[in-house]
This record gives structure tokens, C-alpha cells and sequence, in this order.
């Protein structure tokens, strides 16, 4: 049996909106759009069978094809059911499991923030089991520059929605340790995105230490963020690098599973 034999018993394996389905999984998780040689490879199909799929979903509106370039991209229909998605996503709900995961492994409260336009509100929290802990008020709304989950938020938005934020924001102390200048912010925002999460020593509550990263949803955008928080005495005894890292680990699972999308590395693609 030859290469090309193999490919078409294969395909004819697969239901035809299985195939179309892995036609519109491959365009979707592609960082740019692609034309149909990288999509039948991406896909395991044969290019003509690829290319009648594509043909069929540029007709049906939801790809839409570039006859300059010859590449396709996801279309006004896709969208229509990509924003449908999004109505129904709970945050809260996918993420809890991975909020009881990261208290339990920290041995810290961990707790879930979402983004409502230039503030973070606290949705959720798994308590620490420990006697002496940190709590949140739920519903309680936050700027986006105090705090490590508000600051993971912030550092997390591109560099033109941060200098919309830095300078039509006042930058309130919420505590004396509260970033206040527009420079020693930018700065800090730096520092975060280097090390893939936020740290915060007093910056919202005096006696408060917290690291926070930033999540992402099906199109890359910035949804909210997740962070563990405890007494500064319980975070002298740890490592913020450490609790950093599971953190970052924890908020690229729950990401996942809002259906940002990852590369081969298992790091997650923002959209440009």
C-alpha cells in the first residue's frame, strides 16, 4: 500500500464532520491564517479531500478565504458561535478544581478573580486549612495596579491597553506599599510578564502577601487571574518563585480549559 493509499483509507475513516471539524481546529489554533498544503498536513487528509472541506466552509460563511494570498482564516459564522461560547462560559465552574489542586498544594488560600473592564472582581476561593489564613471578600471589586491578581491582569493586556489604564487611571494607594507611579508601574509590569506571574507584599492589605497569574480565553483575551494569598510571615517562610511557578502552572490548566490554546511546548498562544 502506498503513502497516498494510506492517506485515503484514513480519511474515509473519518465521518466527513469529523474531517470538518479538524479543518476548523487546525485554522482555529493556527496563530496566522493558513492555506490548504499546511491545513491537509495539519489535518492527516488528503489536500483534495482538505480542500473541498474548506471550499464547502467558505461557502457556508464560516471561513473566509483571501484570493490574494490563498489563505484562510475563521469567518463571521465562526465568530457568531465563538461569542455564543463565550455567553455560556463559567469561569468559576472550570475553574474551582484547579483552585482546590492549588490551595492543597501550596497550603494557602487560593482564590479566582475576573476582569469587568478596568477592575477584577474576587468570584471564588478554597480557604487554606491552616488556623492562622487569608480570606477575600466575594464580589468585592479591585484596580487593576493593586495587588498581584489585579496586577497579572494588567500586565497581562497589550502595551496599548496599559497605557490607556496608566494614564487615564488614578493610581490610588490602596496601602503606603501601593504602586502609585506611572513609571514604577510600567516597570513592575515588566517584571511580571519576565516571570509569568505577579507578587504582591502589603500592596491591598498591609499584612496580605499573594502571587497571582493572569487567564486567558478562547481567543486569547484577558478573562481574570488566580492566586494563592497568605500572611507576609507565611510567605517569608516560602518561596515566592516556587508558589510563582505553580501558580503560572495552575492558571495555564484552567486557561486550557476555557480553550486557550497551547502550543507543541504546552504554553499557551495569545492571539496578536
Amino acid at each position: 500500500m502506498t503513502i497516498d493509499d494510506a492517506e485515503q483509507q484514513s480519511s474515509r475513516s473519518r465521518s466527513g464532520i469529523a474531517r470538518a471539524l479538524a479543518v476548523i481546529d487546525a485554522i482555529a489554533r493556527a496563530a496566522h491564517a493558513q492555506g490548504v498544503s499546511v491545513i491537509a498536513r495539519e489535518t492527516g487528509l488528503p489536500k483534495a479531500v482538505t480542500h473541498r472541506i474548506l471550499r464547502e466552509l467558505v461557502a457556508g460563511n464560516f471561513l473566509a478565504f483571501d484570493e490574494d494570498t490563498k489563505v484562510y482564516r475563521m469567518g463571521p459564522g465562526a465568530l457568531n458561535i465563538g461569542l455564543a461560547a463565550m455567553r455560556e462560559l463559567d469561569i468559576a465552574s472550570v475553574a474551582h478544581r484547579h483552585l482546590v489542586a492549588l490551595s492543597g498544594r501550596t497550603g494557602q488560600t487560593s482564590t479566582l478573580s475576573v476582569r469587568q473592564g478596568w477592575s477584577r472582581v474576587y468570584v471564588d476561593q478554597v480557604l487554606s486549612h491552616q488556623e492562622i489564613r487569608m480570606s477575600v471578600a466575594l464580589g468585592t471589586s479591585h484596580p487593576l495596579h493593586a495587588g498581584s491578581s489585579s496586577k497579572a491582569i494588567l500586565a497581562a493586556l497589550p502595551d496599548t491597553e496599559v497605557e490607556d489604564y496608566i494614564t487615564h487611571h488614578s493610581l490610588d494607594g490602596v496601602t503606603d506599599a501601593t504602586i502609585t507611579s506611572a513609571e514604577t508601574l510600567r516597570d513592575e509590569i515588566s517584571v511580571i510578564r519576565a516571570a509569568g506571574y505577579a507578587v504582591s507584599v502589603g500592596e491591598r492589605q498591609v499584612e496580605a502577601a499573594s502571587v497571582a497569574a493572569a487567564l486567558h480565553g478562547p481567543i486569547g483575551q484577558v478573562v481574570g487571574s488566580v492566586s494563592v494569598c497568605g500572611t507576609r510571615a507565611m510567605f517569608e517562610e516560602a518561596s515566592s518563585s516556587r508558589l510563582g511557578e505553580w501558580v503560572a502552572r495552575a492558571a495555564a490548566d484552567i486557561s486550557a480549559d476555557l480553550g486557550a490554546v497551547r502550543d507543541t511546548a504546552g504554553e499557551r498562544k495569545d492571539t496578536p
